[in-house]
């Protein structure tokens, strides 16, 4: 069987398996996979989960930031903001449901201010154009 090497970096730290047979992730086009051997790939990846599957027939899975994927030489490389590894389904999904939750969250908290922003740039400009006598 037919291995390649699979390199994850984020943020953190980097990580390295070695013994990968397989690799599904998921893109703006939607799914796609990869083995040992691929040609040369490179894409960016969704916000979601993937699944890299080792010679013991282990399957681990990755909660994923978005970032980009690159498959050359037999080795894919996955940089992003975060990536979090676990074997088991459940929990990286748990997991991966509450940080959704927090990003909602801070979305929503920055367009709040966002918001909040625009409002005071116009009533700045709307004095600023009544202390010069431009009123419309």
């Amino acid at each position: 069987m037919h291995t390649f090497t699979l390199s994850l970096r984020d943020s953190d730290q980097v990580r390295t398996i070695e013994d990968a047979v397989s690799f599904v992730g998921e893109d703006s086009s939607g799914s796609f996979g990869l083995m040992a051997k691929h040609t040369p790939y490179m894409t960016a990846l969704s916000f979601g989960l993937a699944r890299v599957r080792t010679a013991d027939d282990k399957t681990h899975y990755l909660a994923v930031s978005g970032g980009v994927l690159d498959f050359v030489n037999n080795v894919l490389t996955i940089v992003a903001l975060r990536i979090i590894v676990d074997d088991d389904y459940d929990r990286i999904s748990h997991t991966l449901e509450q940080v959704l939750a927090a990003e909602s969250e801070n979305l929503r908290s920055v367009r709040h201010s966002v918001h909040a922003l625009e409002d005071q740039l116009l009533r700045r400009l709307w004095e600023q154009r009544h202390e010069l006598g431009r009123e419309p």
